[in-house]
């Protein structure tokens, strides 16, 4: 990796503009298998070589240790330890620095190859007959993409992982939504762990819900949804009153479909607010030049429920 450092790290500094293009750039990585496995340069701080790790006791399963970066101290994941668990056994001695989902963390991989930019459209959900069986068993695998050579690329759910590390968290009490009978909400994200979550969430607030898995799907069945013929004196609005998108999902990224429910009357009065692990200043400008009408970083339960009160009550 050494001599590739400078030129991935520039690229990674650089992702900021890609926001609102439906286009992601993937850095490509190896647990030393014939596999090539991928994660969102969003999500990637930095990437080194492996420093010490100091060992600790009674770790979570699949953390081999701690390290201090840069005054802080962050744990170290083995991601053989749950791709390829035959492999885990292995020194790695290249790490991955992540930021996601408030928590910074490292993760352990053979090699890294490359950042290659494609089309959300080209990005989809993983076929179970195409990735490995250790990570379709725990849905680690969030999307897949596929290189010019034909070679394919399965895209990490790291939140998946990381709550797999550190258990999922519990939902504490909520704040109570009061809507009608017929009124609902609609969330998208595509990581199922994710997805678990918000609907927690929205059960204990006792609000009806519907979801999609990706962009796409979100704005074909929210077209479809639209698409009502109405009474006189009711729209959409009337029951559907607040739409949660995800910033980055296959096929189509939330910005993308922020900038499609926003550009369509149909939609007007309908607040859109993005759920999303990247919760950086920059990250938040960019929803708010789509027109997003709020932004909550994941996952903080109470934050999400506190954030959705006031426009579901509207």
């Amino acid at each position: 990796m050494a001599a590739n450092d400078a030129s991935l790290l520039a690229t990674v500094d650089a992702r900021t503009k890609l926001a609102g293009s439906n286009k992601m750039e993937i850095l490509l990585f190896s647990l030393g298998t014939r596999e090539t496995f991928g994660i969102n340069v969003f999500k990637v701080r930095e990437v080194s070589q492996t420093p010490a790790i100091t060992k600790s006791p009674n770790m979570p399963i699949g953390v081999t240790g701690v390290l201090s970066l840069r005054g802080n101290i962050i744990p170290v994941i083995s991601l053989a330890k749950f791709i390829c668990p035959d492999n885990s056994a292995r020194r790695f001695d290249t790490m991955i620095v992540t930021e996601f989902n408030k928590s910074t963390q490292a993760f352990l991989v053979d090699s890294v190859d490359r950042i290659i930019r494609v089309d959300w459209d080209k990005v989809r959900a993983p076929d179970n007959m195409m990735i490995t069986s250790a990570a379709v068993q725990q849905n680690l695998i969030t999307a897949i993409t596929e290189l010019e050579d034909g070679k394919l690329v399965s895209i990490l759910d790291v939140e998946q992982i990381l709550a797999s590390v550190v258990g999922e968290a519990r939902v504490p009490d909520v704040p109570q939504a009061q809507l009608g009978t017929d009124q609902y909400m609609f969330f998208v994200d595509d990581s199922a762990v994710a997805r678990k979550e918000i609907s927690s969430v929205l059960e204990k607030m006792g609000i009806k819900f519907q979801q999609a898995t990706n962009g796409r799907e979100a704005w074909e069945r929210l077209q479809m949804f639209a698409s009502r013929n109405w009474v006189e004196g009711e729209s959409l609005h009337d029951y559907l009153k607040v739409i949660l998108v995800d910033a980055e999902m296959p096929e189509m990224d939330g910005y993308v479909l922020t900038r499609l429910i926003k550009s369509d009357h149909r939609f007007n009065g309908i607040p859109v607010i993005m759920h999303s692990s990247l919760s950086s200043n920059a990250n938040r400008a960019m929803g708010s030049s789509v027109g997003v009408d709020a932004y909550v970083a994941k996952f903080d339960p109470v934050a999400l429920a506190e954030t959705l009160i006031p426009f579901l009550q509207r």
